[in-house]
């Protein structure tokens, strides 16, 4: 914190920018707390509140149209490689979507106060076509407000952020050494999660080229979307059963015990088809596969799409049946 005071205090807005700019590009490094650090040293007269403010306001848009840009041309791919990132992948694309839906671009004005949101927030806006101006001036007024609260929060507490930075300094080698020890057991506990996460997933899958050849083969395996009815919306595997996340009732049961059934997504690993796998070979389903890449490898190996469908409601264990 000390040396971060001395590079603040020597660079100024432009080391303000550049953390800024660091972490709105998606990299791991916060820039919250060099916004504190800007924000006791314009309280104490040293430096302008207003630059701090306009540097990173300015990082921020840099940055988030980058990711606009990328997913304006990438799409939906570009929300998958950011969501490999969190440990909630089974939710990040979904959760995301079901905001952005609701609130469309004005969700930009909140998106860096919302943990894992700011980055697939903005990319997903280039990838519903947001038109460039909305976002410029929905995103502008998010990164404001964010920066302005840092500052702000810094400015408040201007003489505990200087107390906590004399005892860092009077520390010396040690106090690196108990800020290297905390940052990490963060990213330990953070690789842990991970671990733990991933290891529920592990499933045999199933690719798309053997549920297609099942299909032809008019073995009618019960085929389920568990998308987000944006994402159904776009186009689903002909003849599957359209479910959210959480629509499974509980009294669900199959309707035989040979019954195949395949699970898709579009999350990164299947996270969303492998958990809700799970759940259904609890409730008595035997042969249960995530399907390996989802919807996104069944479109890439040009396989059919059925269009204009809209979700089921809850199916029964009665009206549970294969498609075909």
């Amino acid at each position: 914190m000390a040396t971060l005071l001395d590079l603040i205090s020597q660079y100024g807005v432009l080391f303000v920018f550049a953390c800024v700019l660091v972490e709105q590009a998606g990299a791991p490094i916060p820039a919250f707390p060099a916004l504190l650090v800007a924000g006791s040293l314009a309280a104490a007269g040293t430096h302008s509140a207003a630059a701090f403010l306009a540097s990173a306001v300015a990082a921020s848009l840099i940055a988030d149209s980058l990711w606009y840009a990328a997913g304006k041309r990438f799409g939906s791919r570009v929300l998958r490689t950011l969501c490999r990132l969190s440990l909630s992948q089974d939710g990040c694309v979904r959760q995301t979507e079901a905001i952005f839906v609701r609130w469309g671009a004005p969700s930009l004005m909140l998106a860096k106060f919302i943990p894992g949101f700011a980055s697939v927030a903005t990319a997903m806006a280039g990838s519903t076509g947001v038109g460039r101006a909305a976002f410029l001036v929905y995103d502008g007024i998010g990164a404001a407000l964010w920066a302005a609260v840092a500052l702000a929060l810094g400015w408040v507490f201007a003489a505990a952020v200087a107390d906590v930075l004399f005892v860092l300094a009077e520390m010396g080698r040690w106090g690196l050494i108990l800020l290297a020890a905390f940052l990490a057991a963060f990213v330990a506990a953070r690789a842990w999660r991970r671990y733990r996460f991933h290891a529920r997933l592990r499933m045999d899958r199933i690719s798309v080229h053997a549920l297609a050849q099942m299909l032809d083969r008019g073995e009618s395996p019960l085929v389920v979307d568990v998308r987000s009815a944006h994402e159904q919306a776009q186009g689903v595997i002909p003849g599957a059963m359209l479910f959210g996340h959480h629509d499974w009732p509980d009294d669900l049961r199959p309707p035989s015990e040979n019954a195949v059934v395949v699970v898709y997504c579009a999350c990164p690993n299947e996270a969303s088809a492998a958990l809700v796998a799970q759940k259904l070979m609890q409730r008595g389903f035997r042969q249960v596969r995530p399907l390996l890449g989802g919807i996104d490898a069944w479109r890439a190996a040009g396989l059919a799409l059925e269009h204009g469908r809209t979700p089921a409601s809850a199916p029964s264990s009665v009206a549970l049946t294969p498609s075909g």
